[in-house]
């Protein structure tokens, strides 16, 4: 089986799985206690807060530890509007984000704030322009991701979070950067980012590992109540072994970003060249997008079928995102695009990772090429 789904999970690094293990057998000491054991445990945990910090180009104490990025994007965007809410209620974000950031904001519409969500062109991107003309007096708080986890566009962050900073300080501007870090450059800080967050298990570390970058000042409502842990904004045991493995895989896709993504770009455009000369499928995804991100639509065909079918041929794909693929519903996403709804149930996305390699792509092509060969007489029957 060749796996293609990097951008759902990726399999965690052997060096990182050996760190973790190492410090769970030797060091399993609350990082909170004042004891030896607890002394050792809170030095690891201070350490990768470092190695963390050092990788996104910001300071350790602006780093927040949490559970991943589902957990991250809540905390920034819930606990942001919760605390500065005498500010305003007004919030802004796109129709296209991540499951986690597009429910917490229908949530806090359910609870009286008020959300602006901006459309996307064809290929899915928001312009800078289109964020501050949707500016208010009481605009608290600009979410975007850098780039569309089941598209691959890349939204002009650094631009957004520079213009947003000189058109309306106060107004807070989080970054969710899940699949940005590590195949693009990551630097939060530059780019005027008030909260990024990440999650572990997408650049090969441990899933239930995550982080918030908290710009100094930054004040957020906690979400989870019961300890001073992460400076009083999230309660809880930190998992020392997992936020060491985290630091770990951080630090490694760091280094090896810029040759991920000419390797990456080299496999994708090869991908996406094949897609275009195959009948039936459509491109979703642009050459201008993320390295590692290949998404086309197979219309008239349910999108588990597609997916089952290159499965039996060997090839590991999703629908989707790994967050969304088990709904049978069109691609939120896909209809924010103006995709019909044919296009938009029949999405598959194809991802890539740093072991991938042109035989790799050859056999991934050759699937595609079958699977189309195979389904053509279902599918006007789907």
């Amino acid at each position: 089986m060749k796996y293609f789904d990097y951008a759902a999970t990726t399999p965690p690094d052997s060096d990182v799985v050996r760190t973790m293990a190492e410090i769970m057998e030797a060091h399993y000491g609350n990082p909170s206690s004042i004891h030896g054991y607890g002394e050792r445990a809170d030095q690891l945990l201070r350490r990768a807060r470092s190695g963390c910090a050092a990788a996104l180009g910001v300071k350790p104490e602006e780093i927040v530890f949490t559970s991943g990025a589902t957990e991250s994007n809540n905390l920034a965007i819930k606990g942001a509007a919760l605390r500065y809410q005498t500010r305003g209620k007004h919030l802004i974000t796109t129709a296209t984000e991540h499951a986690s950031v597009y429910e917490s904001f229908l949530q806090l519409q359910q609870w009286g704030w008020e959300v602006t969500w901006l459309p996307v062109d064809s290929d899915g991107r928001v312009s800078t322009q289109q964020v501050i003309d949707a500016l208010r007096p009481d605009t608290v708080l600009v979410s975007l991701m850098h780039v569309n986890n089941e598209t691959g566009i890349i939204h002009p962050v650094a631009e957004i979070g520079n213009r947003l900073k000189s058109a309306a300080p106060r107004v807070l501007f989080h970054v969710d950067g899940v699949q940005g870090f590590g195949k693009l450059e990551a630097k939060p800080a530059s780019w005027g980012a008030d909260l990024y967050s990440l999650s572990a298990h997408k650049i090969r570390g441990p899933k239930g590992a995550g982080l918030l970058y908290v710009r100094s000042g930054v004040e957020l409502t906690p979400l989870l109540s019961g300890g001073s842990q992460e400076q009083g904004m999230r309660a809880g045991t930190e998992n020392v072994p997992l936020l060491v493995g985290m630091a770990k895989a951080m630090r490694l896709a760091a280094e090896r970003q810029l040759a991920f993504a000419e390797r990456a770009t080299v496999l994708r455009d090869r991908i996406m060249e094949t897609i275009e000369t195959i009948p039936g499928l459509k491109l979703n995804s642009r050459k201008d997008g993320a390295p590692h991100i290949i998404h086309f639509s197979y219309p008239g065909m349910k999108a588990e079928v597609a997916l089952h079918t290159l499965e039996q041929l060997g090839i590991i794909v999703s629908t989707q995102s790994a967050c969304s693929s088990r709904s049978a519903e069109p691609s939120r996403v896909l209809l924010a695009m103006g995709r019909d709804a044919a296009s938009a149930s029949g999405g598959l996305r194809i991802s890539l990772g740093n072991e991938h390699t042109e035989e790799d792509v050859a056999l991934l092509e050759q699937a595609l090429h079958q699977m189309v060969a195979q389904l053509r007489p279902l599918e006007r029957r789907m």
